[in-house]
């Protein structure tokens, strides 16, 4: 099942062309510590180095047959060259077509070899690159759960979600494709120039005379092009946030005839995207062009100054042939290398990224000798509680309460007064500045949290339900609980009706949005869900107030099937909803000002009054 909450995703950009060249992209991340990040990422793939070492061993192998190859093709072709000539020269057998049979199933052999030792490589370094996904992975997820949630206050679940997925896959990505591709192109670099050297080192000189003016104008290119990728990836951006918040808002939009307001912006936006994108890619789609241009001159050179040595003797023709294609397979890889330095820049900024979430600092370790009680009884005692989000602003100051078993505690105060704090601290989302917390008489401390969060049942004004079936998002509240169970809850909540109407009644899914039923029956499923739980402490946010009447007196009833027996804390918008509370707390400024019961606070005239007041003043 997954959450129904939306999900914002950082928007993503195209690449250049020639294969996705991810280093070609402007604007790529750079790591602050390279050094450090690689060394952590190395630790990573340490379990894995024999694997690795096998990689390396089949690599090289790989690319030694291919690069073998062309100098026995070249020999082939001498010999049928000086075959050809033997025959009209009427000085020899003419072409021995035995030898070149064996030349053709030896190389025929060689290719058959190095196929299977890239297969085998690709097999291995698969398998190392996503078990590092893997590990990564479980690792962010086990870290998630022991982060405070003052950490979640200050970065946004977006940008979480991105480390678990655009980094660690860009991480994945790198290892699974460039490491092999990194031993494979340094080594083919090296034996193709070992291999030109052999054949003429002369050749081989100019040869590599043309590759710093092909480098030059390439670079020239990257860096102008840079500017246009960044361009394209902001407006890109632009884009795609438009997108989604006019088709998020369709409705809204629609209902103010804004449809033409909206093109007209997209329009804009889209021109832009358009005029920094086409000059991109056109800048560095030129690159295949001039690389290819400034080769065939070198091809050109090569072939002229072969020729001349063929014809003093100096080479075999079929050494021009394997020349040539190695001059190929050696711009090859200069070009791979330069590509997989960015590529590693952008992937050990993303591990980097990665390892800074795994070593946030988590929440204060649990006790060692927890308590564990055998039956709750729900005293909840406050003991000059002091707590600041921010440890130089206390907002709660020595603020003492005790709550006997089963009463009712409402909190109250303007929007933005701090309610859902007290909350956060009874079930110890954030650790107090100073003070106690009791639960039975047991500092909240000695619990784990888990146990101490399992005494507790949330119902909240904004509905938290999965994708999944009716029946599915129900049991969630107690997962071993029987479909006997979860219909008397649902009974209690005075929702079974409702579900009997439906088409699939309690097999009905619910659609990722969870707008195929209403905000109230939303609501009523989430108390259900509460009952079955059967918890001792109850926190509610009271949400009627988008709701119809009808609907508003089934979910007050159902609150007070849940909260009959149990200690309640009530989040209280509507004030005239709490009179019959056994407590009131009154916050103003995330501070607690008045405490008391409704009558007590109405007599006292102060903070309590006002806002009571102006709930009626009309």
């Amino acid at each position: 099942m997954s959450e129904n909450n939306t999900r914002h995703h950082r928007p993503r950009g195209g690449h250049g062309p020639m294969g996705g060249m991810r280093g070609m992209r402007g604007g790529f991340e750079k790591p602050k510590d390279f050094k450090g990040t690689f060394s952590k990422l190395l630790d990573y793939l340490r379990p894995y180095r024999l694997k690795l070492l096998i990689v390396m061993l089949f690599a090289v192998g790989s690319t030694v047959f291919t690069i073998v190859g062309p100098k026995i093709l070249g020999k082939a072709t001498t010999k049928i060259y000086e075959g050809l000539i033997s025959q009209i020269t009427g000085t020899g057998r003419g072409i021995d077509f035995q030898s070149i049979l064996n030349t053709i199933l030896l190389l025929l052999g060689l290719y058959i070899v190095s196929a299977i030792f890239s297969y085998i490589q690709g097999f291995i370094v698969t398998g190392v690159s996503q078990k590092v996904s893997y590990n990564l992975r479980k690792e962010i997820s086990e870290k998630i759960n022991r982060l405070p949630l003052k950490y979640f206050d200050s970065v946004s679940h977006g940008d979480v979600l991105s480390r678990v997925t655009n980094d660690v896959d860009t991480v994945s990505q790198t290892l699974n494709q460039s490491l092999s591709q990194i031993i494979t192109s340094v080594t083919t670099l090296v034996g193709v120039l070992i291999m030109m050297l052999s054949i003429s080192w002369k050749m081989t000189i100019a040869a590599i005379l043309i590759l710093p003016v092909s480098m030059l104008l390439v670079t020239n290119i990257i860096k102008k092009s840079q500017k246009y990728f960044k361009e394209q990836q902001k407006a890109l951006g632009k884009v795609n946030g438009h997108i989604e918040e006019i088709y998020g808002g369709h409705n809204i939009m629609k209902a103010f005839n804004a449809e033409e307001e909206a093109v007209s912006q997209f329009k804009k936006i889209n021109e832009e995207l358009y005029d920094s994108a086409w000059k991109a890619q056109f800048l560095s789609g030129m690159m295949m062009p001039i690389m290819n241009f400034i080769g065939n001159l070198g091809y050109v050179a090569v072939s002229i100054l072969g020729g001349w040595y063929a014809s003093r003797g100096v080479i075999e023709v079929g050494d021009i042939l394997s020349f040539i294609q190695y001059m190929r397979s050696f711009t090859h890889p200069i070009s791979q290398v330069a590509q997989i330095s960015n590529v590693i820049q952008s992937t050990v900024a993303a591990a980097e990224r990665v390892f800074n979430f795994l070593e946030e600092k988590e929440e204060v370790k649990e006790t060692n000798t927890p308590v564990k009680l055998e039956e709750v009884e729900g005293r909840v005692t406050f003991e000059n509680v002091q707590f600041g989000y921010n440890e130089d602003k206390i907002i709660i100051k020595n603020f003492s309460a005790d709550i006997k078993p089963g009463q009712k505690v409402a909190i109250v105060g303007p929007t933005g007064a701090g309610k859902t704090t007290i909350v956060k601290l009874i079930m110890r989302f954030y650790e107090l500045n100073g003070g106690r917390i009791l639960i039975d008489g047991h500092d909240i401390k000695e619990f784990t949290r888990e146990d101490l969060r399992d005494n507790f049942g949330m119902v909240l004004q904004d509905t938290w339900l999965f994708s999944g079936t009716i029946m599915e998002n129900i049991r969630y509240g107690r997962l071993d609980a029987s479909d006997k169970e979860v219909i008397e809850a649902t009974k209690s909540a005075h929702v079974h009706r409702f579900i009997k109407t439906l088409p699939d009644g309690y097999n009905m899914m619910i659609n990722e949005e969870a707008n195929n039923i209403s905000q109230g029956q939303k609501q009523l499923l989430t108390i259900a869900r509460a009952i079955l739980s059967d918890p001792k402490i109850l926190i509610l946010d009271e949400a009627t107030s988008s709701v119809d009447t009808r609907t508003e007196i089934l979910i007050q009833k159902a609150m007070e099937n849940l909260m009959h027996g149990r200690t309640s804390f009530i989040i209280a918008h509507r004030l005239s909803t709490i009179k019959d509370a056994d407590l009131i707390l009154v916050m103003k400024d995330g501070d607690i000002v008045e405490q008391g019961t409704h009558k007590e606070l109405l007599n006292k005239n102060g903070f309590y009054a006002e806002l009571y007041n102006s709930q009626f003043a009309s």
